[in-house]
Parts: structure tokens; sequence; C-alpha cells
């Protein structure tokens, strides 16, 4: 009796990791090119000279972190198919909070927006100084906005974890990476809400997650040939 495959077809692969790839590259242009070029961390005055001088940039980094966003959703569909098989189950479970971690960073999207609004609008509305404490104000919340889609993003990464490594069809090197992101992103946002005089000292650590999602990255984009059908 012939075995079912239960694995992906190489070209839903390739996808997923063309998008993943968008993702990574996108969110890391954004926010540790673009943006950390143009805010200054409590200087409202410095932020919002370097804003009104590289709108463009300001405007350009936007876009970026709407490509990864619409990206991310796909891609939580398409790693759903990959993993279903698997475990129907962790595959929705993982979905869901990727999903959801997708929402809160779309949403978010509206916070750096208002910031550039605020930096529009007539000085006159505003008493000295107002005008540009409030735009800073407005990334500072999109910051936060971020870390609280990166706890949704944290139980993704531990279900999907578990998913690639018992796949039997992705290495389960990848697999424990990808865990072990988990309580990484969890980490960093419960100190940024809780403690956030120790999340600088905690930054370096975001290091591990961003191997772990290349290597699965590159590894959707490179190595999908390996799933190809398997001998009954």
């Amino acid at each position: 009796m012939a075995m079912t495959d239960t694995r992906p077809t190489p070209n839903l692969a390739r996808v997923a990791g063309a998008l993943y790839l968008v993702i990574i590259v996108a969110g890391v242009w954004s926010e540790g090119f673009a943006r950390a070029s143009l805010v200054v961390p409590g200087d409202a005055s410095a932020t919002a000279a370097n804003i009104r001088a590289a709108t463009g940039l300001f405007q350009a980094s936007f876009a970026a972190d709407v490509l990864m966003t619409v990206s991310d959703a796909a891609l939580a569909i398409l790693l759903f198919l990959i993993f279903r098989p698997v475990s129907e189950t962790l595959a929705f479970l993982a979905a869901a909070f990727r999903l959801i971690q997708t929402a809160i960073l779309g949403a978010n999207l509206m916070n750096q927006h208002e910031a550039l609004l605020i930096l529009d609008a007539p000085t006159s509305a505003f008493a000295p100084g107002q005008q540009d404490a409030l735009a800073l104000l407005s990334l500072q919340a999109q910051s936060h906005g971020y870390d609280l889609g990166l706890v949704f993003f944290g139980i993704n990464c531990l279900v999907t974890g578990v998913l690639i490594y018992r796949s039997g069809f992705l290495p389960r090197a990848i697999g424990l990476a990808i865990g072990a992101s988990g309580p990484v992103y969890l980490t960093g946002s419960v100190l940024t809400f809780l403690a956030p005089d120790a999340s600088g000292a905690f930054a370096p650590a975001y290091a591990l997650p961003l191997l772990a999602e290349s290597a699965f990255c590159l590894w959707l984009l490179l190595r999908a040939r390996n799933l190809g059908p398997r001998a009954a």
C-alpha cells in the first residue's frame, strides 16, 4: 500500500521563502536603517528636523512596513498549508498568532503616519515645542505597538519550532532555533513594558531570531527542491 506524501510542494515552499525574504529585508531596512537614521531617542526637535529634511525616506519606511505586513499575512496562510499535514491543530494555532501579530502591526502603522501628519500641520496650532514632542510620542507609541505584536509572534515561534522539529522535511536545528526565538521575543516585549531600563541591554539577543528566521527563509528558498515526491 502506497504511503501518502504529506510534504508540501516545492513551489509552495519557494513562494513562502520569497515572502519571508521580503519580510526580513523590508523590516530590517525600515526599522534598523531608515527610522534609526531619523529618530533620535529623547530628542523631539532633532527627530522632527530629520523627518522634515528626509520626508521621502520616512514615507519609504512606512511603505516598506506596509509591504512587510501584507507579506506576513500571506505567509501565515502558506505556512499553515505547509505544516497542516504535520499537525492541523498546531498549524492553525501558529497561523492564528501570526495573523494577530500582523493585525497589530498593521494598525500600529497609523502611529507612524500620525507623526508625519502632526509635523505637516500648521505650526500655529501648537504651543512652542508641542508639535515636535507629539510627533516623537507617536513614534514611541509605534515602537511599543511593535513590541506588543511581538508577544503574539513569540508564541507563534514556539509553535512553529515544534512543527518544524516534527515535520521530517525541515532540519530539526532550524526548528530548535525558531523555537528558541520565541522566548527572546517574549522577554524583549515584557522588558519594554515592565522594565524599559533593561531593554537596551537585552537588544543583542535579537540576533538569534534574525539568524533563525534567515535560515528558515533560505531553506525554503534554496532547499525546496528536496520536497519533491517521495517514492511510494
